[in-house]
């Protein structure tokens, strides 16, 4: 079976992208024309296609290696790519490939803690459902299971599991306080058609990732804007890698039906904005101070030439969020900026 090691013996790591988001089920060779066609128009920014690896360990993904480094470039900078030809619509994602990226993630996966709440084998036909592109290993007696796929899917992974167990924790919560809670409201904590969301008097709430919140928020006018027109206010609490939003009326008079419109709409709208979204982490900790001054100083000078890039300061290290292509031109220009630095 093809591998990525495939492509580093080729040393033409450069020239080489990953293409993620073909569809699963159609014939090898079929798709792998397809592929090629598609990156060798030059409409799509493409160019002569020097290799096409596929299939590979990881599902729904294919290694394609150009003769030139500027057209992998140009296909990268591209923002959308899809195949519209036989296999129907199909959204790819595009990005560099790099020897230090883990192209294929497994893990194992602890589900017994879930045990007194839901049945497991109902908890991994969800997963089955929600991420098809993901493997599963048989769930052993002791509710483990191993898991492998793309970075993204378990990303999306660790998202379902940590809503359903907040869903879970709220459901056991309200099963004993039959009054409810005067300080919040249930949370409504569905990834998309697996779990129904819950309402409450005090309004609606809503789950999300955080740097996918923070994104939306800081550069997507459209959260501020549906906000005003629907005439509804938003409390934002942060916590780690989750960000919980209570979404209620700003007027008495308002619909009530506009608090979950709103919530529909954020929840749809974030969910498709967390797989157009990659993230670079620049680490702080443990440099020295000159090194950490020059990281923040590049970081600062760049981000007004990335719009589209969101860039979040911490004490320990640095995020930096946006599409793909912009992410990893905006690091490589980062390097380069502290390379020059240390001349």
């Amino acid at each position: 079976m093809a591998s990525v090691l495939n492509v580093k013996e080729s040393k033409a790591s450069e020239r080489t992208i990953v293409v993620a988001g073909l569809p699963i089920g159609l014939n090898d060779r079929l798709l792998t024309t397809l592929v090629k066609i598609h990156f060798e128009d030059t409409d799509n920014g493409g160019g002569i296609v020097e290799d096409v690896t596929y299939p590979t360990r990881t599902k729904g993904a294919a290694y394609v290696t150009f003769k030139e480094k500027t057209v992998a470039e140009n296909v990268v900078r591209k923002k959308k790519h899809c195949l519209a030809d036989m296999v129907g619509y199909a959204q790819l994602t595009v990005s560099h490939f790099s020897e230090k990226v883990f192209s294929s993630v497994m893990a194992v996966l602890d589900l017994s803690i879930f045990r007194s709440q839901i049945r497991l084998e109902s908890l991994v036909m969800d997963l089955k459902s929600e991420i098809p592109t993901l493997c599963l290993s048989p769930l052993d007696a002791n509710g483990r299971i191993s898991v492998q796929g793309t970075f993204l899917a378990i990303e999306k992974l660790k998202e379902f599991l940590l809503l359903k167990a907040s869903f879970l924790l709220e459901k056991n919560r309200s099963r004993q306080s039959p009054r409810g809670s005067t300080r919040r409201s249930s949370h409504s904590l569905k990834p998309p058609r697996s779990l129904t969301p819950e309402t409450t008097k005090k309004g609606e709430s809503l789950v999300l990732d955080t740097d996918t919140f923070l994104y939306l928020k800081k550069k997507r006018e459209v959260y501020e804007s549906t906000l005003r027109k629907f005439h509804v206010l938003c409390q934002e609490t942060v916590d780690g890698e989750v960000t919980t939003l209570c979404i209620k009326n700003a007027q008495g008079g308002s619909q009530p039906n506009n608090e979950k419109q709103v919530k529909e709409f954020i929840e749809k709208y974030s969910h498709a904005l967390h797989f157009e979204l990659r993230k670079e982490t620049f680490i702080l900790e443990g440099k020295e101070d000159k090194e950490k001054k020059n990281i923040k100083l590049a970081c600062e000078q760049l981000s007004s030439s990335y719009p589209q890039v969101l860039v979040n300061f911490y004490k320990t290290h640095i995020d930096v969020i946006g599409p793909p292509s912009d992410t990893y031109l905006f690091k490589k220009d980062v390097m380069e900026f502290i390379r020059q630095k240390v001349r």
